[in-house]
């Protein structure tokens, strides 16, 4: 009897819903969407606002530039998007949040899902995310239109790590920042482009030395890019 596969099941809050599934539905995520591997359902945040005007956003309390998505309108969005039992985190995309990082990407993909709230505007009123538990995730130290495309980048980490999408499971564990380094050189055919080689090493047939080799530079080019995580990777050693 062959396995049943829940789908992980994300669901998008955004005032641009048209923009997914975007990149995500091509190449590894669209084929792995189309197999039903993962499922996508957007809601458009305009949908829950009142008034002639259904305005979804007001200027902030206290004057400042910029407006601020309103409590309501994404407090009734929230409240329909999630059914009872309904246990998947839920994200507000944020540049003032915690840095995703791979850590983070599998607990996601261990939870079967996320609900996911595209921020726009100025941010989003501070009691809606306190009622509605919304945690804040930052994909990195820059500020986008919308938290669209950090959906995109969050979803994309981790459909690619879900059972069946990539082809070898090694493809999704020998990688940058699983193991707290960032990833080794990567070399191929031709074994002599434009002058220069292919490391001797690679081509010996030591799976030993090799593997000893990658985890050189692995530690080197960590050092050198990333001191930050060098220094975790090192304390953790001791």
């Amino acid at each position: 009897m062959s396995e049943t596969i829940v789908p992980w099941k994300a669901t998008i809050m955004s005032l641009y819903p048209d923009m997914f599934p975007g990149p995500l539905g091509t190449s590894l995520a669209g084929r792995a969407l189309e197999k039903g591997l993962w499922s996508l359902d957007t809601v458009h945040i305009r949908d829950f606002a009142q008034g002639k005007h259904r305005n979804v956003d007001d200027t902030p309390s206290g004057g400042g530039a910029g407006m601020v998505l309103r409590p309501d309108v994404i407090g009734a969005a929230i409240d329909h998007v999630t059914e009872v039992g309904d246990m998947r985190p839920r994200i507000l995309l944020s540049p003032r949040g915690k840095p995703l990082t791979q850590e983070k990407v599998r607990s996601l993909k261990e939870a079967g899902g996320a609900i996911l709230l595209c921020g726009r505007f100025e941010g989003v009123d501070q009691r809606v995310i306190d009622s509605r538990q919304l945690e804040e995730i930052s994909i990195g130290d820059y500020i986008l239109s919308g938290g669209e495309l950090g959906a995109m980048v969050l979803m994309d980490a981790v459909v690619r790590l879900l059972p069946g999408v990539m082809g070898k499971v090694e493809s999704g564990e020998d990688e940058s920042f699983e193991s707290g380094l960032l990833e080794y050189p990567h070399y191929t055919r031709p074994t002599l482009w434009e002058g220069q080689e292919i490391p001797e090493i690679l081509t010996s047939g030591h799976h030993g030395k090799i593997a000893k080799w990658r985890k050189e530079q692995s530690i080197e080019l960590t050092r050198l890019r990333r001191p930050d995580l060098y220094e975790i990777w090192k304390d953790g050693q001791t």
